[in-house]
């Protein structure tokens, strides 16, 4: 049972990141597009997350928080380019 509700995550996740990539390509801004990419990052770790349940290996846990260290990172860069214009200062 455990497994078929994996599987219909996992399905719905994919849909959501097809969904996150069509906004990520169409959206009319560009903080549109930042929230695009970052709740990609969000749907990635959920999917890894839940892939790493269906094998019963931790290593995937790990792959997940180094995704959402990335992803927090990319996502404060991003903005502050978008305020400022530079990166570092």
């Amino acid at each position: 049972m455990l497994t078929y509700a994996i599987l219909i995550a996992c399905a719905l996740l994919c849909c959501a990141l097809a969904l996150n990539a069509w906004r990520l390509i169409i959206g009319p801004s560009t903080p549109d597009r930042i929230i695009a990419v970052d709740t990609m990052y969000i749907n990635s770790i959920a999917l890894i997350i839940l892939l790493g349940l269906h094998q019963g290996s931790a290593i995937y846990y790990e792959s997940a928080l180094l995704i959402a260290l990335l992803g927090f990172v990319s996502t404060s860069a991003f903005c502050k380019y978008l305020l400022r214009g530079d990166i570092i200062e």
